[in-house]
């Protein structure tokens, strides 16, 4: 053997023993993440993530099966079939513009899967508004009534070619409540059979879960104060995220403190004037009295805050 190829074997052999490190080193690292990602989702006061399966069943749901991804921004939509249900505060434990219980109807509609993120109103506005600038995946917040129908919605229907828009008042209420079914919470948990789930529970929701606002049909948990990924807990039984808390959702309706006692019965839209306009779902910052399917708030349409978020919904019709 030359000289020459006496160095090159000799090269090769060092090639081949720096890629096996490397890939040990990556190997190892890897291991370490994945034994350390359940210590995380502990530390944070997030469940554990379902199984495949129980995945799988989760997002192909509702009588028709049917969703529909947004080319322009990626969106996903889950088809809401309607119909009607009563409305406002069933339970019997809400503030006085939660009454009277009425029944009101509603059309079929596409609803956003999850809160608008920070990456999807990026793709349409090319800016951040967010006060917690965590991820792509993080509902977008900070965002006035305004800033969503005058601004960002002009731009993603002309893009898209569709027409998007806020949910009226009794469309958000009918989805949170799983098809307006009587449950307190957006996330569908009064559907269980067991009793000690008809509560609102950190590991579940992102709301101020602490002790000094612990209501009867809440628990105590870790309290975040700050938004969370979007689907990082359980859908309801339509496969909508984080229908109760995360970040407040503007509505489309004005406000009307005594607006159910005259609500008309199919598609009602809110009065047609007034100083404010609807969040709906509670937030983060919120106590689970906040965080009721049933509970109503409002604001003034030019007013942003990091609670406030959106969703939206596409007519079928």
């Amino acid at each position: 053997m030359s000289e020459k190829d006496g160095k090159f074997l000799i090269l090769k052999k060092n090639a081949g023993e720096i890629a096996l490190g490397r890939t040990k080193n990556m190997l190892s690292a890897a291991t370490s993440i994945l034994a350390n990602a359940p210590l995380k989702r502990k530390t944070e006061g997030i469940a554990p993530p379902r199984k495949k399966h129980e995945v799988e069943v989760a997002r192909d749901v509702g009588p028709h099966r049917k969703e529909f991804r947004d080319p322009t921004t990626g969106m996903e939509f889950v088809l809401v079939k309607g119909g009607c249900y009563q409305m406002g505060d069933t339970f019997g434990e809400g503030y006085k513009d939660e009454k009277p219980v009425h029944e009101v109807c509603v059309d079929d509609f596409y609803m956003g899967k999850y809160e608008v993120t920070q990456g999807e109103w990026q793709k349409i506005m090319g800016s951040n508004p967010s006060e917690f600038k965590n991820g792509y995946c993080y509902p977008v917040e900070n965002v006035s009534w305004n800033d969503i129908t005058e601004k960002f919605l002009p731009k993603l229907n002309r893009s898209s070619g569709k027409c998007y828009r806020l949910p009226t008042e009794v469309e958000w209420e009918y989805a949170a409540r799983a098809g307006g079914k009587k449950v307190r919470f957006g996330n569908g948990i009064g559907l269980r059979i067991d009793i000690d789930t008809d509560r609102a529970n950190p590991r579940e929701i992102n709301f101020k879960g602490i002790a000094k606002y612990q209501q009867y049909y809440s628990q105590t948990g870790v309290y975040r104060e700050k938004t969370t990924k979007v689907g990082s807990f359980a859908p309801n039984s339509l496969g909508l995220y984080d229908m109760s808390g995360n970040v407040w959702e503007w509505c489309s309706d004005w406000y009307a403190k005594n607006y159910y006692s005259s609500s008309p019965r199919n598609n009602p839209e809110g009065p047609d004037s007034g100083s404010n306009r609807v969040i709906r779902g509670g937030s983060w910052s919120n106590s689970p009295w906040q965080i009721r399917a049933a509970f109503r708030s409002c604001n003034l349409p030019d007013y942003s805050f990091f609670t406030l978020g959106f969703r939206l919904v596409l007519p079928v019709h």
